[in-house]
């Protein structure tokens, strides 16, 4: 049980990505804070029908001062915070179109999430890392940014945000311990996305065979890297990101 005796905030964990997330870091003996817009009690459930430990939260990631009470209940609840993942973001929804047709409220409403909500997070949690002497942040971020993607400039300009937050983030923190990284997803086939039949039929053939795994990506694919940065075995990495896309880019 690597994660033993570790307590890890998932965000956006409510369903896809997020809830494996959740499900395989619980697996691995960490006990979860599954945090969504609304509690997660299916999340919640899953991984306590296990025999694991589980703890859901509602918390917007764009209100500071709900993102401060998750924190607080999380260390009442539990007695202590080790990991933080920043999976919540908005993309299943985006409906691609030309960047001239992309307003300015959609790009803020994107940034506001994507970006902001994770900074928040971060500002949370950070302060009782250093006390504690260290801590591991996780960022989702997205394929997106290293080959470009036509059609969803604001998407992929908030991902490359968290991209430099990420590298940021891990050259600030280092001396307190904390580690910071980022897994990005390659098109990956969550309930949210499989919602979208249009966004699905226009990308899954094309995702496959830009892949040297020619396959759909689901969720549990992603979840190895996530768990593999919030143990010991990544010890001395931070500031990466490792794609998880079947090798759809080589970095």
């Amino acid at each position: 049980m690597p994660l033993n005796d570790k307590v890890i905030v998932v965000t956006g964990a409510a369903s896809g990505i997020g809830k494996a997330i959740a499900l395989e870091l619980a697996r691995q003996g960490a006990a979860v804070v599954v945090a969504d817009l609304r509690v997660p009690d299916d999340t919640v459930h899953a991984i306590t029908a296990a025999g694991g430990r589980a703890l859901g939260l509602a918390a917007d990631v764009t209100q500071p001062g709900q993102v401060q009470t998750m924190v607080a209940r999380t260390l009442e609840v539990l007695g202590r915070l080790d990991g933080l993942v920043n999976n919540a973001g908005i993309y299943s929804s985006i409906v691609p179109r030309p960047f001239e047709q992309i307003d300015l409220d959609a790009w803020r409403r994107l940034f506001e999430v994507n970006v902001f909500g994770v900074m928040t997070c971060c500002q949370a949690v950070v302060p009782h890392m250093k006390s504690v002497g260290g801590g591991r942040i996780v960022n989702i971020i997205s394929g997106t940014p290293f080959k470009g993607i036509p059609f969803m400039l604001h998407y992929v300009a908030s991902k490359g945000a968290v991209l430099g937050m990420t590298r940021s983030l891990a050259r600030e923190l280092g001396a307190d311990g904390i580690l910071v990284n980022g897994v990005a997803p390659g098109f990956t086939l969550s309930e949210g996305v499989l919602d979208n039949e249009v966004q699905v039929m226009k990308l899954r053939e094309v995702s496959r065979q830009a892949r040297a795994l020619a396959r759909d990506q689901v969720p549990d694919d992603v979840t190895g890297a996530v768990a593999f940065f919030m143990s010991d075995a990544s010890a001395f990495i931070t500031g990466q990101t490792l794609l998880v896309d079947g090798g759809s880019h080589f970095h």
